[in-house]
């Protein structure tokens, strides 16, 4: 795969979880530009159709088809997985789709806290039950870190949030128990002699305020004004000097799911100061984001709460 999007082996199947809005819809254009094959894997159907006609208006030739999927129902999950083994090769998941800071505490169908029952236990299961199909391809799995994995830490007796709950806190949570799972999976997968790849991306600080009207293209540190409506509470003047819009946010996720230049086990991010904006590369993660021994507690907890098991000595 070649650092430019657009060019290496040619076309792939990209599917992207939460590609109705934000940094997924922007990530499923870019790659939709560039030449991919995507499938929006999404929870609303209509809001899905909503974003399959806003990329064709952009991009004439798009390959878009669309497989419904909410990953807080273990169920769907499931049922996701079997539509997209009918859809034909898969070479790239992006494992894009989440939930932010609940206030109050909700539940998956399963009963399971909403935010890391979403970001990282859904994701979870649907990772294990498509790894099949990446494996046939080798392909490749890309997980959607955050910076605030580093003020995040688990309770090793209770690694799934079941317990005390804040709403920021939890989402925290969630993404360092994303970025464990992601970095753990890569360490996995080459001790099987698997050919899947897995890399953790975050978008840096990426405000809905500061992306680009649709139909324009992409760029890093575009600050032309499409809508504010979605951007956390606590962003005012200073935060968006130092952010960037969703559509540059989403380049280093589309640069982990089909450049050649990617490595397993990578973790990339922009280039800028405090990573919070720039340039797609290789970044550093916080150690504890490395933590094999915390990633085991969690693998075994959410194998556990999921019910998938992932047979990976079956791969090599």
């Amino acid at each position: 795969m070649s650092s430019d999007p657009g060019t290496g082996a040619g076309r792939r199947t990209v599917v992207v979880t939460g590609a109705s809005a934000g940094l997924g819809y922007q990530a499923a254009q870019q790659l939709a530009a560039a030449g991919h094959r995507v499938v929006l894997a999404t929870r609303n159907p209509e809001k899905a159709v909503a974003a399959e006609r806003r990329i064709r208006s952009v991009v004439l030739d798009a390959v878009l088809e669309h497989v419904h999927l909410d990953l807080a129902d273990l169920d769907s999950v499931r049922a996701a997985a079997d539509t997209l083994a009918t859809m034909g090769p898969v070479h790239a998941v992006l494992n894009n789709a989440g939930v932010v800071g609940s206030r109050e505490r909700q539940s998956t169908a399963q009963g399971h806290e909403l935010q890391i029952g979403t970001n990282h236990l859904g994701h979870f299961a649907w990772t294990g039950l498509v790894l099949p199909m990446l494996q046939a391809t080798g392909g490749r799995v890309v997980h959607l870190g955050s910076i605030s994995h580093r003020w995040a830490t688990l309770d090793r007796n209770d690694p799934l949030g079941a317990g005390y709950y804040n709403g920021y806190r939890q989402y925290a949570r969630s993404k360092l128990a994303v970025m464990l799972f992601g970095f753990e999976l890569a360490q996995r997968l080459a001790d099987a002699g698997s050919a899947v790849s897995s890399v953790v991306a975050h978008p840096g600080l990426a405000l809905e305020s500061l992306t680009q009207a649709a139909g324009a293209q992409s760029r890093v540190g575009s600050s032309r004004t499409e809508s504010s409506r979605s951007d956390p509470s606590w962003i005012g003047p200073g935060q968006r000097l130092v952010a960037q819009g969703k559509d540059a946010g989403a380049v280093p996720l589309v640069h982990a799911s089909v450049a050649d230049d990617v490595r397993s086990g990578e973790y990339w991010g922009p280039d800028g100061w405090f990573q919070l904006r720039g340039r797609a590369m290789v970044v550093p993660a916080e150690p504890r984001a490395h933590d094999r021994l915390e990633a085991a507690r969690l693998w075994t907890a959410s194998e556990r709460a999921s019910g998938v098991t992932f047979a990976l000595d079956a791969l090599d």
